[in-house]
């Protein structure tokens, strides 16, 4: 239970660096925050392979470049969710999308990381 609250604290936190990194995506409070990294959580985890198995043969023949277009579609939902997490636009959300991924991989990729034990 400790593992998931930590990583929910630090995706809210990454998610809250993403948006004053990138011009077109603001987040309004700490509560908006933690509700936008659960809703992107929720998305990931059940509309994601849906569309991802819908999208398969455009993405293939793209050679996979068509899963930035739907993980920014992803991102650009969870915004549409919650309430005090706006992004403005495609490219604010493939840019949100690609920092979002890098900086949670990141934190992921660390030795004590919470879901690697």
């Amino acid at each position: 239970m400790m593992n998931f609250l930590m990583y929910w604290v630090m995706s809210s936190f990454i998610l809250w660096i993403v948006a004053l990194l990138v011009l077109g995506m603001q987040i309004d409070n700490i509560f908006a925050a933690l509700a936008g990294s659960l809703v992107i959580s929720v998305v990931n985890m059940l509309v994601k392979p849906f569309v991802s198995f819908l999208s398969l043969p455009i993405t293939f023949l793209s050679l996979g470049l068509f899963s930035f277009v739907i993980n920014a579609a992803m991102l650009g939902l969870a915004a549409w969710l919650v309430p005090g997490f706006q992004v403005h636009g495609f490219w604010a959300a493939l840019l949100g999308s690609l920092l979002l991924s890098l900086l949670t991989g990141l934190f992921n990729s660390r030795p004590n990381a919470p879901l690697t034990h």
